[in-house]
């Protein structure tokens, strides 16, 4: 059984490693995009099971990235979590059609329970 894939859209390194080393060790494989167009063409290439968004990127920002996904016939199934530090961008993250929304900082159970509403772990590496 393979690992689903978690593609991570996220310009902070240290927030990049963090959610990684969460996500892993719960039986996901990561995938690393540090910033929007980057994501975009992973996104497109390797398809995803879920794919962690954040708001605040330096080429265009997560919300335009999610809007682009989601116009997309064969992306705009993928479920798009927003992870964001700006706790007033909630509404604004589901209006452009995030499917979960997470504040920053974040815990790790919050994490995986979010993740798994729309993707389970292999059961291999639990």
């Amino acid at each position: 059984m393979t690992m689903p894939k978690i593609l991570y859209i996220e310009d902070d390194f240290l927030n990049m490693q963090l959610v990684k080393k969460m996500v892993r060790f719960a039986g996901y494989e990561v995938l690393q995009a540090f910033d929007g167009r980057t994501g975009i063409k992973m996104a497109e290439e390797l398809k995803p099971d879920v794919i962690l968004m954040d708001i605040d990127l330096p080429d265009m920002n997560g919300l335009e990235v999610t809007m682009i996904l989601k116009a997309s016939a064969g992306l705009k199934d993928i479920p798009i979590i927003a992870l964001t530090a700006d706790s007033s961008a909630h509404s604004r993250c589901l209006e452009v059609g995030c499917d979960g929304y997470l504040s920053k900082p974040i815990s790790r159970a919050g994490l995986l329970k979010v993740i798994q509403q729309f993707c389970q772990p292999s059961q291999t590496y639990q």
